[in-house]
């Protein structure tokens, strides 16, 4: 792929729309579906100049690379339209799905078509951030793919030729990552029912190499639950494969499902976000519990 390729990005989240604007400085353009994408999809893409094209059709038709940013319980479906579509491209499955699914989503794709297995670790590449693409799969694609990041906020590194190289580690991170905040909630919400949260929180200032000492980002977990609860089943699949036990992450998961009213709420605070572990019967502001 010696040329500047056009790039496709499916779909423009807050992830993905930061990472297809930095594919961008290596890109003749960034193109993305406007058919059934809502006003802040639309926003976002226009914050950060991609492309629009009215179909996905007209996406799969002019685009070299396609990648697939999307909530991981769509990442297959989306997978099969795109091949549905006769699509003959690079296809840069980056979301956080398990590398059995990986090699399925793969095998959508017939030749000419080739498959490169992404993860995104770290937060999307604003304000300074600079997270890491992780590629696996054959050359020159994944090659060509790390080509279009060079001298972006995105670190984008080769791992190897095997699919699922890529999305296990994303996922060997992730779970570590997001089950501690977690873990951290479930902490707190404790401690506020026996009305000794401040005392934890003190206990935790005291030593700095624990998420404990940072409860603000319970809240920030809470709002993307919705996200991180189907991710944490994907790595509970990828855990049950390797013959690990998933039991912790699938009880991450039915933790996340109690905040997944709480999808972007910015203004969500940590008093709310541990309320809304408590169970469905009990009320928000029931007191705190004996001392």
């Amino acid at each position: 792929m010696s040329h500047q390729p056009v790039v496709g990005i499916l779909h423009p989240g807050s992830m993905g729309a930061a990472v297809a604007a930095c594919a961008a400085a290596g890109a003749a353009a960034v193109l993305w579906c406007t058919d059934g994408r809502s006003p802040a999809s639309a926003h976002r893409a226009e914050r950060f100049g991609l492309q629009p094209v009215p179909t996905l059709r007209e996406l799969a038709d002019r685009a070299d690379i396609v990648i697939s940013l999307c909530p991981p319980a769509a990442a297959e479906d989306q997978a099969r339209e795109i091949a549905g579509l006769g699509f003959t491209g690079v296809y840069v499955e980056a979301n956080a799905v398990n590398p059995e699914r990986t090699a399925r989503i793969a095998a959508l794709f017939p030749p000419p078509a080739t498959v490169v297995d992404g993860g995104v670790i770290g937060a999307p590449p604003v304000g300074g951030s600079r997270p890491a693409l992780y590629l696996s799969g054959p050359e020159p694609e994944t090659t060509a793919v790390a080509r279009l990041f060079d001298g972006t906020a995105v670190r984008a590194e080769v791992l190897g030729p095997r699919i699922g190289q890529a999305s296990s580690l994303k996922l060997a991170y992730a779970g570590f990552q997001k089950v501690s905040r977690v873990l951290v909630g479930l902490s707190y919400a404790l401690a506020h029912e026996h009305g000794v949260e401040g005392e934890l929180r003190e206990i935790a200032r005291r030593r700095s190499d624990t998420y404990l000492a940072e409860p603000e980002q319970v809240a920030s977990a809470a709002a993307r639950a919705w996200r991180w609860g189907p991710e944490m089943d994907e790595i509970a699949d990828t855990l049950e494969a390797a013959g690990l036990p998933p039991q912790l992450l699938r009880a991450a998961a039915s933790t996340l499902e109690r905040w997944h009213d709480s999808k972007d709420d910015a203004g969500l605070t940590l008093t709310d976000a541990l309320g809304r572990l408590a169970a469905p019967e009990r009320t928000r502001d029931a007191p705190p519990g004996p001392q």
